[in-house]
């Protein structure tokens, strides 16, 4: 018999984005129904690499710390050369959204975390060994058809959907017919993993040996990857096989036949981006949307921006908050930098992988010539070539200045604060998920009229003054303190120097941490009128309560189990 239920959001992939998508619009108060074909997480060796914006998203739902249990932070990368010389490493010092950039986990372990997180949430349900047959959308909402093991179906009826279903994604390919553009890379490569890891290597290695360029790492708990490029005319399958993978892991190990190979597995290459992100109510995210060569380790890192930058603006649209046509700045705001995180990655292996030999001789000889010169030192150890996420259209609001238009767009950073309570946290956890106008020594807002509070209300928007550390009853801002306006000390002196730097006053924060607007203090009235002009709809004031859905103590200590 078929059954019908309803659900605000239907998340089609109990992947890590989905799920990290499901933890995310449970916090915000999003009924939630996730649905996965696979019963449970996949056994495969797969993304081993979270960097510091994927870590603040989890942080967003309270399993930061939890995830980190079972990671190892800080993390180098290094290069080498065809003859086994290190020229180039890649170890960031910064912290300025408050996680180290390189961290390694298991990707099963991971997806295990986040699962338990659902837990917490009585409005988030998670069907297994169920598959999406049919959607169909209308003016409304969207109508799905679900299939179980059994054969039983039944029909979901949702207001939005998201699919975040993989790289062979039916919502993509099999119903909205998306072009997925872009290449499939002719070398396949073989993954490897064993236990009780054989080397004193404790960093992540890319071996740009034209014999045959391969990948080596150190992961959690005692296990160690190998990737190896396959040629043309090697079968991926029959590499599989226990000799083979001896035959390859023999010049690296002292005796192969002893390693204890737990996973291994054939995979190729693909460097591919969805036409469009956003179709009518369906939304598609992660690997459904875009996918990517391994080299930079941004492949589940883009999947999570996705995920982080699409519920929040899910949560605002159901809950009455936002415009509903503003769903299409998901495509706007990650489609381009998508694109250009794809096209490092490609650069990367098309410099690392060379096999023609004369060419990776003068590969070598250039990054060995210029692996001391300061600024290209720098600019490899922190990580300065990364493209980071910048977009000056969406749910964004430009001045029309350039200096402050320069800082709408970009991700916010996140020092260590005190509240005058005397507790330290991060930014994040002091601001929720939620919005926020910060400003510097002083609330730009404090004659502000009633009606523009009102509609900062309606947005979600909590408001918060920083100041100097230890200055005392004088410093200017601490008489903002109240009900309404939360006042945190700069314990480390970041937000001084960022917004010195800067010369602007105060920021307006979104629930993923972007700037959304930027100004000095006489313009904060005018500027933010604009930007709920801009988000709010006519019945914002009507809206139900904001999210943020209080975690029990019983569900925290069950995710940390």
């Amino acid at each position: 018999m078929n059954t019908t239920t309803t659900t605000e959001v239907l998340v089609v992939g109990a992947g890590p984005v989905g799920v990290s998508m499901a933890n995310l619009l449970g916090h915000y108060g999003v009924k939630t129904l996730v649905v996965d074909r696979s019963p449970q997480v996949l056994d495969f060796p797969r993304a081993v690499g979270l960097d510091d914006e994927a870590l603040r998203t989890f942080q967003a739902v309270g399993l930061a710390e939890t995830m980190l249990r079972d990671m190892i932070q800080n993390v180098p990368m290094r290069m080498y050369t065809a003859d086994k010389r290190c020229f180039a490493e890649i170890l960031p010092s910064t912290r300025e959204f408050g996680w180290f950039r390189r961290n390694l986990f298991s990707q099963p372990l991971g997806e295990q975390t986040l699962r338990k997180g659902l837990a917490r949430y009585p409005h988030v349900t998670t069907r297994l060994g169920v598959a999406l047959q049919f959607i169909e959308q209308d003016a409304e909402g969207v109508t799905a058809v679900l299939q179980a093991e059994d054969g039983s179906t039944s029909t979901v009826r949702a207001q939005y959907l998201v699919g975040a279903d993989g790289a062979r994604s039916t919502v993509r390919e099999g119903l909205l017919k998306i072009p997925y553009e872009g290449q499939t890379h002719p070398n396949k490569w073989v993954v490897i993993e064993c236990d009780q890891d054989p080397l004193d290597a404790p960093y992540t290695a890319l071996h740009c040996e034209p014999r045959r360029p391969y990948v080596c790492l150190r992961l959690p708990y005692g296990l160690r990857r190998w990737e190896f490029m396959l040629f043309p005319g090697e079968d991926g399958e029959q590499m599989l096989a226990p000799d083979k993978v001896q035959d390859l892991l023999r010049n690296h190990v002292a005796d192969p036949s002893r390693l204890n190979v737990i996973r291994a597995r054939v995979y190729t290459h693909n460097s591919r981006v969805a036409k469009s992100f956003v179709a009518g109510r369906v939304c598609i995210a992660g690997d459904a949307a875009h996918i990517t060569p391994p080299w930079i380790g941004q492949g589940l890192n883009a999947g999570l921006r996705d995920a982080f930058n699409l519920s929040w603006k899910l949560a605002w649209i159901v809950q009455g908050r936002m415009k509903p046509e503003l769903l299409q700045s998901y495509h706007d705001e990650r489609h381009a930098h998508t694109k250009a995180m794809i096209d490092l990655a490609d650069l990367f292996g098309a410099v690392l992988s060379q096999r023609n030999r004369f060419v990776a001789w003068m590969r070598d000889t250039f990054f060995l010539s210029i692996r001391n010169v300061p600024k290209f030192r720098d600019y490899v150890l922190q990580m300065k070539f990364k493209p980071m996420p910048r977009f000056s259209t969406g749910v964004v609001l430009n001045s029309g200045k350039a200096a402050q238009d320069e800082l709408v767009g970009r991700m916010f950073i996140q020092p260590n604060v005190e509240r005058l309570t005397g507790e330290c946290q991060k930014l994040d956890d002091v601001i929720g998920g939620r919005f926020a106008l910060l400003s510097w020594r002083g609330d730009p807002l404090a004659q502000a009229p009633a009606a523009l509070l009102d509609r900062l209300q309606a947005l979600g928007c909590t408001r918060l003054v920083g100041v100097r550390a230890r200055s005392g009853a004088s410093e200017p801002g601490m008489s903002a303190a109240g009900p309404e306006v939360t006042v945190v000390q700069d314990l480390e002196n970041e937000l001084q120097l960022w917004f010195q730097k800067r010369r602007v006053d105060w920021v307006l924060l979104r629930p993923d941490r972007f700037v959304a607007a930027a100004g000095l203090a006489a313009d904060a009235p005018g500027q933010l009128r604009r930007f709920c002009d801009l988000v709010l709809p006519a019945s914002a004031f009507v809206a139900r309560p904001l999210g943020n859905t209080p975690v029990p103590a019983t569900a925290e200590a069950a995710v940390a189990a």
